[in-house]
């Protein structure tokens, strides 16, 4: 069980931070319009010149092989609901280390989303 907590851990948290540092990196790249393969390549170039980029990159990894961890030692009917905390994860931080503007009606998803979450948790005992 607490190997358990500690993969679910490492999915949620580092994969989510992960997702938040290519967020800020391609808010600083600038929104992609031009979708032929050199505009493409551009951006990614410039993606690849920021920190957070590569910062991202190494925590979306953590929390991709965290993922495989608790699948190799977890039901999967078990597993991907409770990955679902990453959308919590993701709100708070969107909120605290982005800026961005969070209404109640998604709160009240997120909460949705965390009592959905703890019955598959408590279905598992």
């Amino acid at each position: 069980m607490l190997t358990q907590a500690i993969l679910y851990f490492f999915i949620v948290v580092p994969g989510t931070a992960g997702e938040m540092c290519m967020s800020h990196t391609m808010k600083a790249v600038g929104e992609v319009t031009d979708f032929r393969p050199h505009s493409i390549a551009l951006a990614i170039g410039r993606a690849m010149k920021r920190t957070s980029f590569w910062i991202g990159i190494v925590l979306m990894a953590s929390g991709f092989f965290a993922l495989l961890g608790m699948l190799s030692v977890a039901k999967v009917s078990f597993v991907f609901p409770g990955t679902a905390l990453s959308y919590a994860v993701g709100t708070l931080g969107g909120k605290l280390f982005l800026g961005e503007q969070v209404g109640s009606q998604r709160w009240f998803g997120v909460l949705l989303v965390g009592i959905g979450v703890m019955l598959v948790a408590l279905g598992k005992a």
